[in-house]
């Protein structure tokens, strides 16, 4: 998976990549020679007294160095540049991708989870494909050159080589594949970490008003206490490999010095040549030692790249269509024939059998106990979720056939909580119409009943908005959001419970306004509310999913019982009439 992930988003950066290679072997080679130019020295310079000899020498060791240098400092620049454009590209594409996906595949995932994989996966896979251009790219060279070169220096010393390298080997090995899997928890605890810490940023004041902080720290501490134990287990692993790594490293050094000064003192070695064999070890051991460090983020990487390719591989199952309309003849006609919505897994749909028609000029209600499925039925128009059976219908037009542009345009969509974005009144306000101008968002916030209010905000519609309208009121940010899908003058008006944190002369005086301002579009409210809908053109009652009722509010509460239960919770008998 992660070698997938990684090909695929390299393809673009074949010039960088080859570079890099090249800056690393030429690098590597001359860190190589070195110790054979050392060798030189002490061997033909130092024992034989030939100073010309040794400066000669030293004059080639300065320029391979510099060479080293230079090559070093490019393959650095350039791996990183490399390294850096291919997390922006991961980081590009998994947005892109969730930005594609239905309500449907955002609940499976989890928006900690999708955060997480965003950030958290994402640099993980970078940092190794930096270390990779940096390290990693150098390390078989200098691996496999040290052995030819140690071989070229003295045959019978490197069989030291036939035991040191398989132990290393056989040591990382099997630390390594315990990690994963430790790995994998640790990225599944932090996103339970961001799922905890998000709720409770999110819902400070309903902690702070039933007083709730100390068990709520309790919870963050216990999450917060499992990824600490998932840490520390790969922090052990970590810890016992270098010293195992510097263990083998120092017991090999010693056995060099050891057989070499025998050879030596039998005269079938120079000292110069066990200098440098000495010097290849290193090297040897430094290259395993290198490809260690990678081996210790491979695991990780692995599973931050299955999670991303898990997020990349879904499908939305909101699909555009491959050849879509993007004109419609009539204007603002609705209509849902037989819907059916089930989510997967589930035993039951949570919308069976519906049928619906709203035309231009009226307001079509849809009332009905919690868990109805009234929401689930609004957010079918704009195909925020697919329905499962059946089919919905914009001017005779099935929404699945749609340019999604073209339906976004026909289509004024006011959600059950509204979101405001970080910046201004006005930057909310034209977010679904860029070019609206100053009038026509002072003419949407009257309809909306929140004039008043933005003039009165410092700045006005300059006024600054903090993410998700946090410093505006639960009633302000549904007049705002109401004053957005007003901007642009849709042909279907979608109202989600919308007006529910309104008082009830705010309230009336919004819904009077609304009634001028939409006297030629469609509009389809869903309300807990019966005052807020009680004249609408024609009132749904749902029910488990299906439509028990249809008609006004005096037919159903002569003919439904549903209704008139519901009527009747909130009004008495003569309020009613």
């Amino acid at each position: 998976m992660l070698i997938r992930l990684l090909r695929a988003h390299l393809r673009p950066y074949r010039r960088p990549l080859a570079l890099v290679v090249a800056l690393q072997l030429v690098q590597t080679l001359a860190n190589l020679y070195l110790p054979t130019l050392n060798a030189d020295i002490i061997d033909q310079g130092v024992v034989k007294g030939d100073t010309g000899y040794i400066m000669k020498t030293g004059g080639v060791m300065l320029a391979v160095s510099l060479v080293q240098i230079v090559c070093s400092i490019g393959a650095v620049y350039f791996g990183a540049r490399t390294a850096m454009a291919v997390g922006r590209d991961i980081r590009s594409a998994v947005f892109t991708r969730v930005q594609s996906f239905s309500a449907r595949e955002v609940g499976r995932f989890g928006t900690p989870s999708l955060i997480t994989r965003t950030t958290n996966d994402v640099q993980q896979v970078q940092m190794l494909a930096l270390m990779t251009f940096t390290i990693m790219i150098a390390a078989p060279i200098m691996g496999i050159g040290g052995i030819v070169l140690a071989l070229n220096q003295n045959l019978s010393l490197s069989s030291l080589l036939l035991v040191v390298v398989p132990v290393l080997g056989v040591v990382i090995l099997l630390i390594i594949s315990r990690m994963r899997s430790l790995f994998r928890r640790m990225q599944e605890r932090i996103d339970t970490i961001n799922r905890v810490l998000r709720e409770q940023i999110t819902g400070v004041r309903v902690i702070r008003a039933f007083v709730r902080d100390v068990p709520e720290q309790r919870r963050f501490d216990t999450a917060n206490a499992e990824l600490l134990d998932v840490s520390l287990g790969t922090g052990r692993l970590m810890a016992l490999m270098f010293p195992f790594v510097m263990l083998i490293m120092n017991v090999s050094s010693v056995a060099v010095l050891w057989f070499g000064g025998h050879l030596i003192d039998g005269g079938s070695m120079e000292v110069g040549a066990l200098t440098a064999y000495l010097s290849y070890l290193m090297q040897i051991l430094m290259a395993v030692m290198m490809a260690t460090f990678m081996f210790m983020m491979v695991p990780r990487a692995e599973v931050c790249a299955e999670r991303i390719q898990e997020v990349l591989e879904t499908e939305s199952s909101v699909v555009p269509p491959a050849d879509p309309v993007r004109a419609l003849g009539v204007h603002g006609h609705l209509e849902l024939r037989d819907v059916e919505f089930r989510y997967p897994g589930a035993e039951a749909p949570v919308l069976s059998g519906v049928d619906l028609v709203a035309r231009p000029g009226e307001v079509t209600a849809i009332i009905g106990s919690t868990g109805s499925g009234k929401t689930t039925l609004l957010n079918l128009i704009p195909r925020l979720m697919d329905v499962t059976g059946g089919s919905v219908l914009v001017d005779g037009v099935d929404v699945r056939e749609l340019d999604p542009v073209t339906l976004s345009d026909a289509v004024g969509f006011v959600p059950q909580r509204p979101y405001l974005f970080s910046g201004t009144v006005a930057s909310n306000l034209r977010y679904g119409k860029p070019d609206a101008t100053d009038e026509d968002l002072w003419h949407a916030l009257e309809i909306a009943q929140a004039r008043d209010f933005v003039e009165r905000m410092d700045g006005g519609l300059d006024a600054k908005i903090d993410q998700g309208g946090t410093n505006v009121s639960g009633g302000q940010r549904q007049r705002l959001a109401i004053a957005r899908a007003l901007v642009r003058r849709p042909e279907i008006y979608l109202f989600d419970d919308s007006f529910s944190a309104l008082d009830y002369a705010t309230d009336a005086a919004l819904r009077g306004a609304l009634t001028a301002e939409t006297a030629e579009a469609t509009v389809v409210i869903v309300a807990q509310r019966v005052s807020t809908i009680r004249h609408a053109t024609r009132i749904i009652v749902l029910d488990g999913g299906r439509v028990v009722g249809a008609g006004t509010h005096h037919e159903l509460m002569d003919t439904n019982e549903t209704y008139r239960e519901i009527v009747l919770s909130q009004l008495t008998e003569q309020e009613a009439a």
